[in-house]
């Protein structure tokens, strides 16, 4: 159990059956009455956003929830497949589970699961993946410039980020995968 002077940004929770994780939340002090705290909580399953307002010392479930660190192994018909690396395990998660992630999704990269009671609900992939450029402009042509700017590239799991003009076909590049920001050229 959970109270709710332990809320902090960040914290896992349970609230109506549902794994829920606290974005903000503040301590109110009301005039006669008792405090309270009110929390912006986001639903892990479904990304929504709740504004609830609890009275002070009520206590919250703590959720079930576990990772796992997986091996992703390939994609089939929006079905993509996940090895557990202790097991051997081939656990198949699909469009919805994966959201943005599929953008960045190699082959043979490890990612972390997030189970609640058994079941998968979300993925994590790694903050940063280095990744080929497939397609891009050649580089050279008049109007490159030293700073700013920058030009379209296509990535080998189909991603498009914005790289600098010297880059060419068959470079490998450092992408944050949270922001699909170009980071470096890796050697």
């Amino acid at each position: 159990m959970i109270s709710t002077s332990d809320f902090r940004k960040g914290l896992k929770v349970e609230f109506k059956g549902e794994p829920c994780e606290i974005v903000d939340f503040q301590h109110v002090k009301m005039g006669r009455g008792g405090a309270i705290v009110r929390t912006k909580m986001r639903n892990i399953k479904t990304g929504a956003v709740l504004e609830e307002t609890f009275r002070s010392g009520e206590k919250l479930e703590t959720p079930g929830l576990e990772d796992k660190t997986m091996q992703y192994l390939y994609a089939q018909d929006e079905v993509y497949y996940f090895m557990d690396s202790e097991t051997y395990e081939q656990v198949p998660l699909t469009h919805d589970h994966i959201g943005e992630a599929k953008k960045f999704l190699k082959e043979n990269m490890m990612v972390k699961i997030l189970y609640h009671k058994g079941m998968p609900i979300s993925l994590e992939i790694p903050t940063f993946a280095e990744l080929r450029i497939v397609k891009t402009d050649p580089a050279g042509f008049k109007g490159d410039t030293a700073s700013g700017g920058g030009k379209p590239a296509t990535l080998e799991t189909g991603a498009v980020v914005r790289v600098p003009f010297h880059l060419n076909e068959g470079d490998v590049i450092k992408v944050d995968t949270r922001t699909s920001e170009y980071i470096e050229r890796v050697k």
